[in-house]
């Protein structure tokens, strides 16, 4: 299905910080705005999704 809305859980691997977001899924890509944590790491996280 295209544009599922979904939940995502982002953690970051170097702080710990946990982000909860809402998204689409379009084409297999996840778009939640999501740039980067609080501690500027941009790449290391942990991600979770589950759909609406």
């Amino acid at each position: 299905m295209l544009n599922e809305r979904v939940k995502v859980t982002i953690r970051c691997k170097q702080c710990g910080e946990k982000f909860t977001l809402r998204g689409r899924r379009d084409k297999g890509r996840i778009d939640t705005g999501f740039k980067q944590c609080l501690c500027n790491n941009a790449r290391d996280f942990d991600i979770e999704e589950e759909l609406f």
